[in-house]
């Protein structure tokens, strides 16, 4: 067993610069040093770093992280050290090119590969650092910011008893990976300790939870609180279960999809306490979405759109009512604009025992083109329990080009689906009755 402190010398619970290069140094050297069979452990103690690490090529290696991979410094303060501040952030490892940051922690080419902890192991990403004033920071920065965890091309992988806490960016990215399963984990992104998602905690952009792509993916028992997607299948994706979590953000999402295939994926047994979006399916360009199930979901006072199937709602610059190709600002802002792309297909999409407590806004969003309308979406016993006005008074969805059916208890009943609840049943029995 390999310590990362005992014997690749790093230094626990100093944060000047000079330690967080040599910590990263050694990080970097002893994980690409690891070999078949091998465990790294980080003791329980505090290493503050610089990122940029990138392990290639492990096999059968097993990661036990028993303190805290704190990425910044620790006295470092917008308001108290704006030197320190700029100095981390110009210093941050870049690519050959200057322009694209590395990420906190990127693992490629890895098999059999078990990241861990024998209590809970903690990833401290110091994102207030990067997300910068509110608002301000953004336009700033954009999306130049590092992921906290990145692993490219992965099978068999394990992820288990993490916090991954405040990341600049996406927290944690699986990208074409194989075989992975994240269980006991939890992700925080917040600017504020507020049990709602506000405005100020918004501007915390791009905090994207557990991402995935590739086939053959598990993921329980894990938490997330961010400004971003929760739980995001991303494109060309396939065997995908997500359970027994609780999410609060922007969603449990399919997307944005565009020029490829997702299928077979299903989210089942969560909780989702004030959250923004709650199920949330998006394309940003053509493609198709089949097989899709979310079921035994409770959504308790969200504050976005409780359900939402159709374009992205997003702006990939600046102009933060951009539609891209949905305006962040539909349709409240006049004049703003939203419209689902010819090509993205939704095939197979069940909705089954969801629950949706006192919604701020109507219940929700369901939006296709004209070309490639929504075929067999399934509403079973979708209930929603005091639904908003806003924006869609009476008829409570958006809801354009969808061949849905809505059975058992669902309420209200999307205005474009067919009727065949047992409310409806009862009416028309005793139509024919009389």
């Amino acid at each position: 067993m390999v310590d990362f402190e005992r014997d690749a010398g790093a230094v626990a619970d100093a944060d000047d610069f000079d330690t967080l290069w040599a910590n990263g140094a050694a990080l970097n050297a002893s994980l690409n040093g690891l070999s078949p069979g091998d465990s790294f452990v980080v003791p329980n103690k505090t290493f503050y770093l610089m990122g940029g690490i990138i392990a290639k090529g492990l096999r059968s290696v097993t990661i036990i992280i028993d303190g805290t991979l704190y990425f910044g410094l620790k006295s470092e303060n917008l308001l108290t050290d704006a030197a320190a501040l700029q100095r981390y952030r110009s210093e941050w490892p870049r690519s050959h090119g200057g322009e694209s940051v590395l990420q906190c922690l990127q693992f490629d080419d890895a098999n059999g590969l078990a990241l861990t902890s024998n209590g809970t192991g903690v990833l401290e990403g110091a994102g207030a650092k990067w997300w910068g004033v509110p608002g301000v920071g953004y336009l700033l920065r954009v999306e130049r910011r590092p992921q906290l965890i990145r692993i490219e091309r992965g099978t068999s992988l394990l992820v288990e008893r993490l916090y991954l806490h405040n990341s600049p960016y996406w927290t944690f990215y699986c990208v074409g990976c194989v075989g992975l399963e994240v269980r006991h984990s939890s992700i925080d992104a917040r600017r504020t300790q507020k049990d709602a998602h506000g405005l100020i905690d918004l501007t915390a952009f791009n905090t994207d939870g557990f991402d995935v792509t590739g086939r053959n993916i598990w993921i329980h028992d894990c938490t997330v609180w961010n400004q971003d997607d929760c739980f995001d299948v991303k494109d060309g994706t396939e065997n995908v279960l997500i359970e027994n979590i609780e999410a609060s953000g922007l969603g449990l999402t399919i997307g944005s999809i565009s020029g490829s295939t997702v299928r077979n994926v299903t989210f089942r047994n969560a909780r989702m306490h004030r959250t923004d979006k709650g199920i949330y399916m998006k394309f940003r360009g053509a493609g198709l979405v089949a097989d899709v199930t979310y079921e035994n979901i409770v959504i308790e006072e969200p504050t976005g759109y409780a359900i939402w199937v159709g374009p992205a709602q997003q702006s990939d610059s600046r102009q933060i009512c951009a539609a891209h190709p949905c305006s962040l600002c539909w349709p409240e802002l006049p004049g703003s604009q939203c419209a689902a792309p010819a090509g993205a297909q939704y095939v197979n999409i069940t909705l089954r025992n969801i629950s949706v407590l006192s919604p701020t806004r109507s219940p929700g969003v369901l939006l296709a083109n004209e070309s490639s309308p929504m075929r067999n979406v399934v509403f079973e016993d979708v209930v929603v329990t005091n639904p908003g006005s806003r924006p869609f008074g009476d008829a409570f969805y958006k809801c354009e080009n969808v061949q849905g059916v809505a059975t058992g208890t669902t309420h209200p009943v999307p205005p474009c689906f067919e009727d065949r609840t047992e409310r409806a049943l009862r009416r028309r029995a005793m139509s024919h009755a009389q």
